[in-house]
């Protein structure tokens, strides 16, 4: 098991979105993918919820996309074997997968619908058995160029791929014909990390107690941490500050029949900024899919930063400028990134923070701690951290109060 492993933050920012000169900057993940298959040997393995790489219209931003999904034809090529789990329902079409699987890929539909009522919302990478992928990125042009996205790229870190890897032959196991959840994962299936027990690995030279999770609870094998009790361990655990940047944050059961209050991660937001004195900040999207009533639950958040109270939390949106031709863009121009950073911990996700998210979608997280670091010493935490007061601190982002007219015109600013 290769112990030192070499890290890099890489990001999608969308044509048109700036931010001053000196404003941290980290690789594409264009660039990121593109380098992943150009030293691949071997195998590929990726989980996602769908593929839309290729785009016949000429819209902008298209290009990245389509030379990613030739890499891959060039791959499979090259004799490489290409393993794809994807969401039984492909929300615009099989076009991609059903071409790359025409050319040797082997591509697993997974019914999560059937199986547990949600959807594969996962993007995870594995490569060679030593190079691993993670992040809010799907599988779609979109997000090269569309979208703004964070992953993670740890590259030479076999202990921690072939821990990745169990939980896509989770899912390849789902994607058999009436393949069904066992009610208990064999142990082939087991962690070889958790909260209790990470991988003590070297990032960038740098001691890291790395562990992986996963969701739904019916998806996490022997020794698994859940997703969820690995994003409540790590608000827990912050002494000083609780930064986190999510697309959707709603203390609800949005898509159950009837709607439910969940109040699970709320509760201990509102504990860590009002009993422990650690600094909250959440930073959530705003755009035109926005789900309008969680805007009422973050004022609801807000408001506790006020007299008498006086509880230190605070709430931005993120509103990602679109000009009339990128407006025509469905599902684009927007904050999709979904990760937390405290002083302790620096935590990368794939899922949005609602309980369908924890308790339906199948979706992982990676938790890194380097506490142990030297000041002068480059962690993920502090990388990622430097993001986050980035975004903060941009044009882009407003104080929920500011937001003129949220609930008639959908986030104006």
């Amino acid at each position: 098991c290769s112990a030192n492993c070499s890290f890099i933050l890489v990001e999608s920012i969308p044509v048109g979105l700036s931010y001053p000169v000196e404003a941290p900057r980290n690789p594409s993940i264009y660039h990121a993918w593109m380098e992943l298959l150009a030293q691949v040997n071997s195998s590929v393995d990726i989980a996602a919820f769908y593929w839309t790489l290729q785009n016949n219209r000429e819209q902008e931003g298209v290009l990245p996309g389509r030379h990613v999904f030739e890499k891959f034809l060039e791959v499979l090529s090259r004799g490489v074997e290409l393993n794809l789990a994807v969401n039984s329902q492909q929300p615009c079409g099989d076009e991609d997968t059903a071409k790359l699987a025409r050319n040797g890929a082997v591509v697993r539909y997974v019914d999560m619908e059937n199986l547990t009522g949600g959807i594969i919302h996962t993007k995870l990478w594995v490569v060679d058995g030593r190079h691993v992928y993670i992040g809010s990125a799907n599988m779609d042009w979109r997000s090269l160029t569309q979208v703004k996205e964070l992953g993670v790229v740890i590259s030479n870190c076999s202990c921690l791929a072939h821990d990745m890897k169990r939980i896509f032959q989770m899912y390849s196991y789902l994607g058999e014909k009436e393949a069904m959840i066992p009610a208990k994962w064999p142990r082939q299936y087991s962690a070889r990390s958790s909260m209790g027990h990470p991988l003590k690995l070297k990032l960038n030279g740098t001691d890291a107690d790395v562990y992986v999770s996963s969701s739904p609870s019916l998806l996490c094998s022997e020794g698994r941490t859940s997703d969820l009790d690995a994003i409540l361990g790590v608000i827990d655990d912050a002494a000083e500050f609780v930064h986190i940047s999510v697309m959707e944050f709603l203390p609800l059961c949005q898509h159950c029949q009837p709607k439910r209050f969940w109040p699970a991660i709320d509760q201990r937001l509102r504990a860590a900024a009002c009993e422990r004195h650690v600094a909250v900040r959440l930073l959530v999207s705003c755009w035109q899919h926005s789900y309008q009533p969680m805007f009422v639950f973050l004022e609801s958040l807000s408001v506790l930063n006020k007299k008498p109270l006086h509880c230190d939390i605070v709430v931005k949106v993120f509103h990602i400028h679109s000009t009339d031709e990128e407006k025509q863009i469905p599902f684009a121009r927007v904050n999709h990134n979904k990760y937390m950073v405290t002083d302790q911990v620096a935590y990368i996700g794939t899922s949005n923070w609602s309980e369908d998210y924890f308790i339906r979608t199948a979706g992982v997280g990676l938790i890194v701690n380097q506490t142990g670091a030297a000041e002068r010493q480059v962690t993920v935490q502090r990388q990622l951290q430097a993001v986050f007061e980035r975004d903060w601190n941009s044009q882009h982002a407003k104080l929920l109060g500011n937001v003129v007219c949220l609930f008639v015109f959908k986030c104006d600013f």
